[in-house]
């Protein structure tokens, strides 16, 4: 693929060039991943030591108790982990009869923790250097301190108030009474000790050991169904890729149940449709994206669970039989109106790297809903996310809560080859900006030929979960005017947090273009 080497938005970074390369949302845990490769390790070692990192300096997005998912490529070919965690098995219908909707903190939203275990798993699999040198940069971070980056402080004073009366988070989080201010420096001792013991262990200790104890302990103190049987069974899936051809190259994204097969139903309507025709940031190129996207929220919504409870098989979804009907619904003239919501989601972080010998990895981890739970391990510097936020009380549904189950998860990684070949490892962080994201990044890239920054540093649209179209900054003022002629709700004006963050690495001749997003702190770096 041939790039323009221009670039035409406001933009504070430029691409990295290099034949060993990682890009992260936060500059000290790239930093922490470059120290690896310097040390020898390859390129999965590097995105660990930077996802192990993420839990100490960004923990507004992922922490220890966080899940992870990943899709790498060997050097040879694709590899896809699900690292989500169950339901506790007591968890019933019942449980949560008098709600309207799952629980968004506290113990009921708690299930299994899958990142420690993925950590693991990728490190035994891939993995050069030994599994403790992957956490001495997060130890060193927790234990001496830290300084806060900016746009991690943002996110921690505006998700704060949501945990009052959380005395645990705030013992760890708000230590002061407030949260840090950018550049203060931070410290969470305790947090450097349970990395030390998981990587002494390999993650058992978490599962079966002396910390899988404490976080049992602790749940059946505060009324919580997560019972050391819970922690113990838990495993990391090895899974196939799932993937679409899109014009001359091969998307990839994860099966159920994560969201992937949005941004897979998308792309195969907008196969079918005349985009690149129109030109990039044109108010007919975005109506057509829009009006995708929101057809494939509104098919897959009814449908992405744990695949062992889904009644239709994920690859129905990726026939040209299935996609074409759809597209043949969107009019270039005016908006459809899906009647089903968007999931929500908070709080992510996600890392890329690759390697001289031609690995890559694509990697994502969450705390789901910003610091996720509330609920803090006492002595431990643990955080469990609330994924069990995501499961459905409507009855029938296949996502409804149950026992020993995955719930639909939103944190997608993505990958693109062409001809059987690595080409691009990518993610864009943020809400259900995440699919959306995915797919403005390829269409980008694919269908206009903007390189990897000059994708990330444009202005971007956003689908909120009342169908309402945000216009970042950046569009003129007539694209907003034709798509609310063509029934679109648009909001302009929004906060520049709604659009996510991506972070690319794309592969060149003679090494790799990686691209990080100035929307969040972090950085591409290499050598």
């Amino acid at each position: 693929m041939k790039f323009e080497w221009t670039f035409p938005y406001p933009s504070k970074r430029m691409p990295v060039f290099a034949g060993n390369v990682i890009a992260t949302s936060q500059p000290l845990a790239a930093q922490a991943g470059l120290s690896m490769l310097y040390r020898g390790g390859n390129a999965i070692d590097a995105a660990l030591a930077a996802a192990i990192a993420l839990t100490v300096v960004e923990p507004t997005g992922t922490g220890i108790g966080s899940d992870a998912f990943a899709i790498v490529w060997d050097g040879e070919k694709l590899h896809g982990l699900n690292g989500s965690g169950k339901s506790p098995r007591a968890w019933r219908p019942e449980r949560f009869r008098n709600l309207k909707a799952m629980p968004e903190r506290g113990w009921d939203s708690v299930t299994a923790p899958g990142a420690v275990a993925a950590w693991a798993s990728l490190s035994e699999r891939f993995g050069k250097l030994p599994f403790e040198a992957l956490f001495e940069p997060a130890c060193t971070y927790a234990s001496a301190g830290f300084m806060v980056s900016p746009v991690t402080a943002r996110r921690w004073k505006d998700l704060a108030p949501l945990f009052d009366g959380f005395s645990d988070f705030a013992e760890m989080y708000l230590p002061q009474g407030r949260p840090p201010e950018p550049g203060e420096l931070f410290r969470y001792p305790f947090q450097a000790k349970a990395l030390q013991e998981i990587a002494e262990t390999r993650g058992k200790s978490f599962y079966r050991g002396r910390i899988a104890e404490r976080i049992a302990a602790h749940a059946a103190a505060g009324g919580g169904a997560l019972t050391i049987d819970d922690l113990s069974s838990h495993e990391s899936e090895w899974v196939v890729p799932l993937s679409r051809k899109f014009r001359h190259v091969e998307i990839h994204e994860l099966p159920p149940n994560g969201q992937g097969l949005v941004v897979l139903l998308a792309l195969g309507i907008l196969d079918h449709l005349d985009v690149r025709n129109h030109p990039v940031d044109s108010a007919d190129s975005i109506h057509l994206q829009i009006e995708a996207i929101k057809i494939a929220f509104s098919e897959t919504r009814r449908h992405i669970a744990d695949p062992a409870f889904m009644r239709v098989r994920p690859e129905e979804f990726l026939t040209d039989g299935f996609a074409a009907p759809l597209a043949r619904t969107i009019s270039l003239g005016k908006t459809l109106s899906p009647t089903l919501s968007i999931p929500v989601d908070h709080g992510t972080v996600y890392i890329t790297a690759a390697d001289s010998e031609g690995r890559m990895i694509s990697m994502i981890q969450s705390n789901f809903r910003g610091f996720g739970s509330g609920i803090i391990i006492p002595g431990t510097g643990i955080s469990l996310q609330n994924r069990g936020s995501a499961f459905s009380l409507e009855p029938g549904h296949p996502n409804v809560v149950a026992g020993a189950k995955r719930p639909y998860h939103t944190i997608i990684p993505g990958f693109m080859t062409q001809n059987g070949s690595s080409l691009m490892s990518f993610g864009v962080m943020g809400a259900h900006m995440q699919p959306q994201g995915h797919v403005q990044m390829i269409v980008r890239i694919v269908d206009y030929g903007q390189n990897p920054q000059a994708a990330s540093d444009a202005p971007r649209w956003f689908v909120d979960e009342r169908f309402r179209v945000l216009l970042e900054p950046g569009f003129d003022h007539a694209v907003a005017e034709e798509l609310s002629r063509r029934g679109h709700a648009v909001v302009t004006g929004a906060s520049e947090s709604n659009f996510g963050g991506a972070q690319m690495i794309y592969k060149l001749d003679n090494g790799f273009c990686a691209a990080s997003d100035h929307r969040k702190d972090g950085q591409a770096v290499g050598f």
